[in-house]
């Protein structure tokens, strides 16, 4: 389409909602869309910082000794039937309509054959047209037939089915003038291209989106259908978005409308980043945006099961270097952006006033009323999205002179949307962005949606406010630079460097560890790095930087692994304000060294001043985490952006995406009608061939680490479990081989010592006709829902014990030990150990899974004090390692061990990770290695 200023209809907002921006600004330049209904709009006021916002209908909870969940009184998501009439309570879902289906339940393909191969090649192999072509011509070379004719049949059949998300739309925009700038007088011919040029945004329609998320009956477990507030123990704790305040305050306001009683509310999550893919020709960087709902569980959103859908992409303006700084540019560009959000949403907008019925993945019918939710960015894009200037927080008034510092004891004073229009009212441009940050002649796309403030729905980010932000581009960035400023030369600081990278290089190895082999020296670095960088780097530093640099990091790692929790109650928030109030005071030695001005705070890092408020607004923020939609460009962006050509790659990109989410809905149809069966063809079992191997043959071929860590089935908050490796390194080896291999470790004595306290005194003698099974590693399974794992909580990670790892040195693996029965910290009796082997015997008719294990011993009865890390060194009998054998059920998981180093100390060239819990003897535990052990490594 083709507007211009004159196709914009006049906007009159009533006086009640106060001016609106468009009152404000008389010659207000604005890209429009052609339909957009542009009518009145309010916003919520926003809640200051640091202060509970509990509603008035709020009972207060009584003390019982157990999870306690208070629905919101009058949003409760009643069932009802398709016309909205109320069912009875206990009512069963209303039958489901009978819809015509072709003769062929299929359809538009023949079989569960043809469905399945074309499955298997576009959504599976993401084979090639001419690979295609090939493999149809070989099948049916052979017997004269093949599922598909060639890759244009095959696309057909794909593109017929009838299944699947909202079909992608697209609109155009061009600049419409109107700013009284230089350029607008120029001649047509003279005016920069920009002006000119036609700038086009696809889009799906959120509305039908939303409904097909509300309706996946995948999700009808995972699914919150009204807001609530959550005790344990009379503790308050936030998890699922739906626990969270800000769902609660909406349910209040949109409450005092009596036909919104006992509806939905449906809050909206969006989150849009740039991403560039592989170098090629064209335009390769692109601008996706993302939808999904409040109600589906974090877990749910963080997984890759359609909880998050591309709906649209946006256009990223570029021009030449000679307009790029002007004014006329710059604004045109900040409100092109808002206005394909409001165009792109106007959908939903009706639907946030009056209910509409849906229908929901549980069989039940409801009254959804919907609203803007939290909007997931990056810092530069949020800044774009609350109209702030650069360097300025995007969610209070801090001011970038003060080091957007909040005073303690004072409150955080927040942005608010009427704060905002008094300013642009009485006050001039040029004032808003030097005294207030705000870029005052650009209309957020929220003031034209009900109850929506773009300032409180800005959500916390984990990932580049914390983990890329703090951590990488701050502290490991001011660190480095208090070693220049320090040492006695430049030599010396690289010399030092050096040395930490060698110590980051030498970490044992554990399961979905990223290794360092060069320490921190390597081009690009990703979030994932950033991320295993994190668990590694403290020890390293020990030696080389005062007490104060280290516990500037001990104090930040705690906080980050608090906020990432799955559950976070008032407790943890009191822990996270005291570890807050530790990263305040220490890091001060960056401006007492003169590395970082004084009062000087980086944004990204001043947000963590909000993190205490945003959890109680939002839940617990791994369910908000930018990483949620950075995962989602590969298989929406970067994936499709291969299989194209790369000319004008776009609407490639947005076929592959149309025809893989049609596979995907097709799949769950099938299902739905109950025809889907499993493939008939099954992998055979293979048995090994040499399964008697030698101990000099045992060596473990696995290629990598990702088959370490699974999720695993089972039932929320089940105790730990541990199982030996499905394949044996060696069967049924006599009781003379093993303790001939096992002869330092005494394993001749420690058998007989193992059986006797199981079934008395138990001599050699009983022992030497025992035929014993080893094995490479075992798996344990244990609730971590704060870490990767099942949708139940529960992870499993393999614990190795090998000659051989990869070609290379032995790797015996480090565990948690449970020296004390139900112990589930090292502070309630967990210990250390590391595993020597791992075996199984029968004794008197009973089977015996077991662990040769060499014990640690921790040096003191508290945590370091700087690092908050415990140190052990191995146990030793004189001059022996104390050796033992236990039960496979006294391990509780893997544990991770740091070498210590002390002061002075330098890695000596050649050491390697494979070998340092041999070449050291004092370690630290490594709570940081994830978020399951910083909880039981207290």
């Amino acid at each position: 389409m083709n507007l211009r200023s004159e196709d914009v209809p006049t906007i009159e907002v009533p006086d009640s909602h106060g001016p609106s921006y468009h009152d404000l600004f008389e010659e207000s330049f604005s890209p429009y869309f052609d339909g957009v209904d542009n009518e009145d709009f309010c916003s919520l006021p926003y809640a200051v910082e640091g202060t509970p916002t509990p509603s008035v209908d709020t009972p207060e909870p009584e003390y019982e000794p157990r999870l306690k969940r208070v629905p919101h009184p009058y949003l409760t998501g009643a069932p009802c039937d398709e016309s909205g009439i109320f069912l009875f309570p206990d009512a069963p879902p209303p039958e489901p309509v009978e819809h015509q289906h072709h003769h062929n339940d299929w359809f538009p393909f023949a079989d569960q054959y043809q469905f399945e191969t074309a499955e298997f090649l576009y959504s599976g192999e993401e084979m090639s047209a001419g690979k295609i072509d090939k493999l149809m011509g070989l099948w049916a070379a052979r017997d004269d037939s093949s599922p598909f004719i060639n890759h244009r049949d095959l696309y057909a059949i794909i593109d017929a089915i009838p299944y699947g998300e909202a079909p992608w739309k697209s609109a155009t925009i061009l600049y419409n003038g109107g700013l009284n700038e230089p350029e607008d007088q120029l001649e047509d011919s003279l005016r920069p291209a920009w002006m000119e040029a036609e700038y086009i945004v696809n889009y799906r329609d959120p509305l039908t989106v939303v409904e097909k998320l509300i309706e996946n009956p995948d999700f009808a477990t995972e699914f919150d259908y009204s807001p609530y507030h959550e005790y344990f123990n009379s503790k308050h704790r936030f998890r699922h978005f739906m626990s969270g305040d800000w769902a609660w305050r909406q349910a209040d306001e949109i409450s005092k409308d009596p036909q919104t009683h006992d509806a939905m509310f449906v809050p909206i999550i969006l989150g849009s980043d740039k991403t560039t893919v592989s170098v090629g020709t064209g335009d390769n960087s692109y601008w996706p945006i993302y939808l999904s709902i409040g109600n589906l569980h974090n877990n749910t959103r963080r997984s890759r099961r359609g909880g998050v859908v591309l709906i649209g992409f946006l256009h990223d303006v570029k021009t030449d270097a000679q307009y790029r700084n002007t004014v006329a540019f710059r604004k045109f560009k900040h409100q092109l952006f808002h206005s394909s959000l409001r165009h792109i949403l106007s959908s939903l907008k009706p639907a946030m006033t009056k209910p509409r019925v849906v229908k929901c993945g549980d069989g039940y019918f409801r009254k959804a009323i919907i609203g803007l939710g939290p909007y997931i960015a990056d810092y530069p894009e949020q800044c774009m999205l609350a109209c702030v200037v650069q360097n300025w927080c995007t969610r209070c008034l801090a001011l970038p002179s003060l080091g957007l510092e909040v005073p303690q004891g004072q409150p955080i004073i927040p942005r608010t949307v009427e704060h905002t229009i008094a300013l642009v009212k009485y006050l001039e441009l040029g004032t808003l962005w030097e005294e207030y940050g705000l870029i005052g002649d650009v209309i957020p796309f929220t003031e034209y949606f009900p109850r929506a403030s773009i300032y409180e729905n800005l959500s916390p980010d984990i990932l580049h406010q914390l983990i890329k932000g703090t951590f990488k581009d701050h502290l490991v960035d001011w660190t480095e630079k208090y070693i220049y400023s320090t040492a006695d030369s430049p030599r010396q600081a690289k010399t030092i460097l050096d040395d930490i990278d060698h110590r980051i290089a030498i970490a044992p190895p554990f399961t979905g560890l990223r290794n360092f082999p060069t320490g921190r020296e390597f081009n690009q670095w990703t979030g994932d790095d950033s991320k295993a960088l994190m668990k590694v780097y403290l020890p390293a530093l020990t030696g080389y930087v005062p007490a104060e640099i280290i516990r500037t990091f001990r104090a930040f790692l705690e906080f980050c692994y608090i906020v990432r929790r799955e559950v976070i109650d008032t407790d943890a928030l009191k822990d996270l304000g005291d570890a807050l109030q530790r990263f305040h005071q220490y890091r001060e030695i960056f401006v007492t060294a003169g590395i970082r001005k004084e009062n000087a705070t980086p944004p990204r890092q001043h947000a963590m001043d909000h993190y205490s408020f945003l959890i109680r607004a939002f839940g617990a923020p791994n369910g908000l985490c930018s990483s949620i939609t950075e995962s989602k460009h590969i298989q929406a962006v970067k994936e499709p952006y291969r299989r194209s050509n790369r000319h004008k790659a776009l609407d490639q990109i947005l076929q592959v995406n149309r025809r893989s989410d049609a596979l995907a809905a097709a799949r769950v149809h099938f299902e739905k009608l109950g025809i889907l069966r499993k493939s008939s063809q099954k992998s055979d079992q293979r048995k090994s061939s040499n399964s008697l191997q030698r101990y000099s043959g045992e060596v473990d071929s696995d290629s990598g680490e990702n088959n370490d860590i699974q999720s695993s089935v089972g039932t929320r908050g089940t105790s730990s479990r541990i199982a030996l490796a499905k394949r044996a390194t060696a069967s049924k080896i006599s009781f003379a081989s093993i303790a001939t291999k096992f002869s330092h470790e005494k394993f001749a004595q420690l058998l007989p010592s193992y059986l006797s306290d199981h079934y008395g005194n138990i001599s050699l003698n009983q022992c030497t006709h025992l035929e014993i099974t080893t094995f490479p590693s075992a798996v344990a399974s244990f609730y971590a829902p704060s870490d990767v794992s099942g949708f139940d909580g529960m992870k499993t990670e393999r614990i190795r014990s090998l000659n051989s790892w990869r070609g290379g040195p032995r790797r015996f693996d480090t565990v948690f030990l449970k020296d004390c029965q139900g112990a589930e910290t090292i502070s309630s009796g967990l210990g250390i150990a590391r595993v020597h082997c791992f075996f199984s015997f029968s004794f008197q008719g009973q089977e015996h899974a077991c662990a040769l294990i060499c014990k640690y011993r921790y040096i003191k009865t508290r945590p370091d004090e700087d690092t908050g890390m415990w140190i052990v060194r191995p146990c030793f009998r004189g001059a022996r390692p104390d050796f033992r054998i236990v039960s496979l059920s006294l391990i509780y998981r893997a544990a991770h061990l740091l070498p210590h180093f002390e002061e002075g100390f330098t890695v000596p060239r050649g050491s390697l990770s494979a070998t340092s819990l041999d070449d050291f003897s004092a370690f630290y535990v490594n709570k940081y290695i994830d978020h399951h052990a910083f909880e039981i490594a207290q």
